[in-house]
């Protein structure tokens, strides 16, 4: 006797279907929040390396930074190189510039300016860097400007008085107190707003090598 191959009914291959749209959907999800959580590893990552980076660049041109009496006097009215600091920016004199074309008509003197401005882009406070490469008698225009650190809540800057023996939120080359004298060091505080929501403080110090003006 020849027994005929019982087939699947229809009922077991919707079960089937259902069993296989339910694992599939679960195995989706399991992939969904694995993605998430990379992300999120990597602009937390980000978002860190940003910050130190940001930290290492200040450090190194402020470590660099100069003022000088060589100048011509009947071209300008106040010395061209100075320093200039406030709570949250900061505007220098430096010897860190980086020339980045060759037989680029540029030294390594430059002004930088510091501060914490709204990103167009992402809509956020962000840390922008402008550096102009020819020092002249207009240090806060011109210029060239980047992003230095993006998702910033706050930077604050703090100038050591060897004098006093104490910690200054300001500092100027151009007031009679401070005019021939730059701080020995300068204590930088850099807040982030990190992926998951949590602000986190990076903070360093840079030391000032030259504190008095040059003199030719």
């Amino acid at each position: 006797m020849t027994r005929t191959p019982r087939g699947f009914t229809l009922l077991e291959v919707m079960i089937a279907v259902a069993i296989t749209a339910v694992i599939g959907s679960m195995a989706a999800g399991v992939y969904q929040q694995v993605d998430r959580a990379a992300s999120a590893a990597r602009d937390q990552g980000e978002r860190y390396a940003g910050a130190r980076l940001a930290l290492t660049r200040m450090s190194r041109e402020l470590s660099m930074a100069f003022l000088s009496n060589h100048y011509d006097s009947a071209r300008f009215r106040d010395r061209p190189t100075l320093f200039k600091g406030e709570s949250d920016q900061l505007l220098f004199s430096t010897m860190a510039h980086v020339r980045l074309a060759q037989d680029a008509k540029e030294s390594d003197q430059a002004m930088v300016e510091y501060l914490v401005e709204r990103d167009p882009v992402s809509g956020k406070d962000a840390l922008f860097r402008r550096e102009k490469v020819r020092i002249d008698d207009e240090p806060d225009r011109g210029g060239r400007k980047d992003l230095v650190a993006t998702h910033v809540k706050g930077i604050s800057l703090q100038y050591w008085d060897l004098k006093r023996k104490e910690w200054v939120r300001e500092w100027s080359t151009r007031t009679p107190e401070k005019l021939n004298e730059l701080p020995t060091r300068i204590r930088i505080a850099l807040e982030i707003v990190l992926a998951d929501g949590r602000t986190e403080k990076f903070t360093t110090q840079a030391r000032v090598a030259i504190t008095t003006p040059l003199e030719f």
